[in-house]
């Protein structure tokens, strides 16, 4: 586009109006433009930081690919053999043998029920990344002593026990023994050796990690597992290494990726991020239909100087690209001021944690915000491309002015 049509385009934006509401609406449509930016903005980066904290914190705490039993029964057994098999599969950083099993957790006052997890700790066996960061306490000693076993438990298992770092619990098993009044809870001593939080309340209400003798002597199981957890360097590879190690289990285990365990919420996050999409660009309709007004009447308005410059020689391509160039700007002008709105606001209440959350119904305590700077461009394209939409038809009848008849009676 040549100087001339970016001088004429301005100066129509700039110049002073025969009619206040042209100016008006002009300004609600650039207000429009970066409402819906804004709004589009902020909406795809609470998706994006809800599904982030989700996947980061399941991920930390649960597979990428699991190896269980097709018909739950007691346990995998030989389950040394597959080990090597699997860490050799592609893409596999680690396979680490679990043992899980539902328990009660009675501190010096309180009581909580809770999920037991056996892993390999001590002796050089890879640390679970959940508990690579604790929030207080050490993985350093998880020998029998007097007794004890060590347990890590989750911060909010922790308060509703009523125990803090090193006190003593007693883990109680469904299992039972058998005597003359009947089955007996079996009871175990261990001590807390550390606490966790992985922001997620399910998680940390629930769970409590041990070396995997102690959680096969709680659950009375002899050397047997009931997961082989693998670890991938690239989450997306794992329905591939589900398939490889499918051919090296056999029949009575099956492979099981964290899509799989969590389709349900991944899918309703998928869902939720089209329906904001959809929702939001509601308000980039109603600002492109502002637009669209603001040139029907800035054509109307300046019907007597469009003729005037076709008669000095300006195109009809000319004159419509004038008209495309306003609604462009307005557009741009819009997309700039909702990109920073957006872009600031996230980055504020991601920082600040503003907007609060019941974590017993959301799992988290607070909105996490998540913008990604990709957001920014396709969300300004879309914008941009909406204004240029609403260009059309007025920037055309700009073009079809016919000189004489405009000037006939001036």
């Amino acid at each position: 586009m040549s100087r001339f049509e970016w001088m004429v385009a301005l100066r129509y934006l700039r110049a002073k109006r025969k009619q206040t509401v042209i100016s008006v609406i002009t300004v609600i449509s650039i207000l429009g433009v970066a409402a819906g930016v804004a709004a589009l903005i902020i909406a795809l980066a609470i998706n994006n930081g809800f599904q982030n904290t989700l996947e980061t914190s399941l991920l930390s705490a649960t597979a990428h690919v699991s190896i269980l039993e097709r018909n739950p029964s007691f346990g995998i057994e030989n389950w040394e053999r597959l080990m090597p098999k699997l860490r050799r599969l592609p893409h596999v950083i680690s396979a680490t043998p679990g043992l899980y099993g539902q328990i009660a957790l009675k501190g010096p006052v309180l009581g909580s029920g809770a999920v037991l997890k056996g892993v390999p700790l001590g002796h050089g066996a890879a640390v679970p990344q959940m508990l690579q960061h604790l929030k207080s306490g050490s993985l350093a000693s998880f020998d029998t002593r007097r007794g004890e076993y060590g347990i890590v438990l989750g911060s909010r298992l922790a308060e509703q026990a009523g125990v803090v770092l090193h006190s003593p619990v007693t883990v109680i098993s469904y299992q039972g023994q058998l005597t003359p009044i009947g089955v007996v809870p079996s009871l175990f001593h261990f001590r807390v050796v550390g606490i966790f939080e992985s922001g997620l309340y399910d998680l940390d209400s629930t769970w409590a990690f041990t070396s995997l003798p102690a959680a096969q002597r709680v659950l009375d199981l002899n050397n047997v597992v009931n997961t082989i957890e693998l670890r991938l360097d690239d989450i997306f590879d794992a329905p591939e290494v589900a398939r490889e190690a499918e051919q090296i289990i056999g029949p009575k285990l099956t492979a099981s990726t964290w899509m799989d365990q969590n389709r349900s919420l991944l899918n309703a996050l998928k869902l939720e991020k089209t329906v904001s999409i959809i929702t939001v660009s509601l308000i980039e309709l109603i600002a492109a239909l502002n637009i669209l007004v603001v040139l029907v009447m800035l054509v109307m308005e300046k019907h007597r100087d469009i003729a005037i410059l076709m008669s000095m020689g300006a195109r009809r391509q000319q004159i419509q690209r004038i008209f495309v160039l306003q609604g462009l700007i307005i557009g741009a002008l819009g997309c700039t001021i909702g990109l920073t709105l957006g872009y600031t606001v996230t980055a504020l209440f991601n920082r600040y944690h503003w907007l609060k959350l019941d974590e017993q119904i959301y799992s988290i305590s607070y909105v996490p915000f998540l913008s990604h700077w990709t957001d920014g461009i396709w969300v300004a394209g879309l914008a941009l491309l909406t204004s240029f939409f609403a260009t059309l038809h007025p920037s055309r009848s700009a073009s079809r002015v016919a000189p004489a008849e405009s000037l006939r009676y001036e």
